[in-house]
């Protein structure tokens, strides 16, 4: 018998890998260790490490060291007050960071990975899309994504929007496998992505009731199971920890005064802005809910188109929410590029370049020429950016559905 030949390619893709990711870990330690930033990451990062010392990470104690931080003293009542307001169980995300004593190191390593989610969350979304684009066109895209103003607000503040979206881009593309075990796996990362729950609900509800209906039990059983399991450990070991959480949830809207796009409307026009806020809950609820009844049973292929919409959607439906968070619009706004870049007509792909440089230029523009320095040493954004790119890629998603088409046939595509 011939001898089987080795696989040197595996072990080569691996090594360039991490030759890359080493790379990227170098300069974003360095920048870290210059540059003001990492807020975000902050606080979850000391709020965990009294956790794992046995310590409520929602006490005030915990919360006023991580306001000395990043004021140099108490926060004012008008001023974001930093707390920690994920549940308990987050730590499974964050403890890994918080065995690194040196902030910045541990914030270098941190934003790695965000970096690493965010080309992971477009390589997934082409290979959903089944889009393999030529090239210069995929190394534009890449380049569009790591340096999109959302994207790079997300790195330099650490957002852990990054973990959260890859995880339920991942649970998408595990489902469009159709095997019991990929299932499973759907429906486990599913769960941890409810450590961010204001980014997880709709899309949670939503993929475990397709799956419900497509009599795909696994995932959620995997799903309710992975999230009793985290919760359950969590109350075991902090028995009290839901209260305290619950009042720190209750009092955050307080302080994060721009948190939903109800919110900047009522502020920015009076009596007109609360009506139109309310017409938004109502009518993208509606939307939603109409889109979540008729396809349930659908095909993969429209469980895309839904899960799109539910992206978008769930932005300006009233739950907190912001332009940090927009790395979860990407596989939405690919979605609607890929239809126009296929389209038989000219002008698709007219719009395709337009689409492409309104979501990266006004952004970018409307920071510019509005920013300032916070008290926290921050670049102030305006609201105002909640508002560009979510109104496009609806008006979109909207077209796609009037014009009947959603995405490329549901056989599952390799990455």
């Amino acid at each position: 018998m011939k001898p089987t030949p080795k696989n040197t390619t595996t072990p080569l893709v691996l090594l360039l890998t991490l030759a890359f990711t080493l790379i990227i870990f170098e300069g974003l330690n360095h920048y870290a260790r210059t540059a003001p930033g990492g807020v975000d990451f902050l606080v979850h990062w000391i709020a965990n490490r009294h956790l794992l010392q046995g310590e409520s990470p929602y006490s005030e104690n915990v919360t006023l060291e991580i306001q000395q931080w990043v004021y140099g003293r108490p926060a004012r009542p008008h001023e974001h007050q930093q707390r920690d307001v994920y549940p308990l169980y987050a730590v499974v995300v964050f403890a890994p960071f918080t065995t690194i004593h040196d902030f910045a190191t541990a914030r270098a390593a941190w934003t790695t990975l965000l970096f690493l989610s965010i080309l992971g969350v477009l390589g997934l979304s082409l290979a959903l899309l089944h889009w393999r684009p030529q090239p210069w066109l995929l190394g534009l895209l890449t380049f569009f994504a790591l340096t999109w103003y959302h994207n790079v607000r997300l790195l330099i503040n650490g957002n852990a929007t990054g973990i959260v979206v890859l995880l339920q881009m991942l649970a998408v593309w595990l489902l469009s496998k159709n095997r019991r075990h990929s299932d499973v796996a759907a429906g486990l990362a599913l769960a941890l992505s409810t450590f961010k729950p204001n980014l997880a609900l709709l899309p949670f509800l939503w993929l475990n009731g397709w799956a419900w209906a497509q009599k795909r039990r696994a995932v959620n059983f995997a799903a309710l199971g992975g999230w009793l399991a985290l919760a359950g450990s969590a109350t075991a070991w902090w028995p009290g920890w839901w209260w305290v959480y619950a009042r720190a949830l209750r009092d955050f809207p307080g302080y994060n005064r721009w948190g939903t796009v109800q919110a900047i409307l009522s502020a920015y026009g009076a009596g007109w802005g609360k009506a139109l806020g309310l017409l938004l809950t109502v009518g993208l609820t509606v939307w939603l809910a109409w889109a979540w009844w008729r396809h349930r049973q659908a095909d993969f292929r429209s469980a895309l188109w839904v899960f799109a919409l539910t992206q978008v959607a769930g932005q300006w439906i009233g739950i907190p929410g912001g332009p940090d968070h927009f790395l979860l619009l990407l596989f939405p706004l690919l979605m609607v590029l890929h239809w126009l870049w296929r389209h038989p007509q000219r002008w698709g792909r007219w719009a395709t370049w337009a689409l492409l440089a309104w979501c990266y230029v006004v952004p970018w523009v409307m920071f510019l020429t509005t920013v300032r320095v916070e008290s926290n040493g921050q670049p102030w954004q305006t609201p105002l950016l909640s508002f560009p790119v979510p109104a496009v890629l609806l008006m979109g998603l909207a077209a796609m559905q009037w014009k009947g088409a959603r995405s490329e046939p549901a056989a599952p595509a390799p990455l």
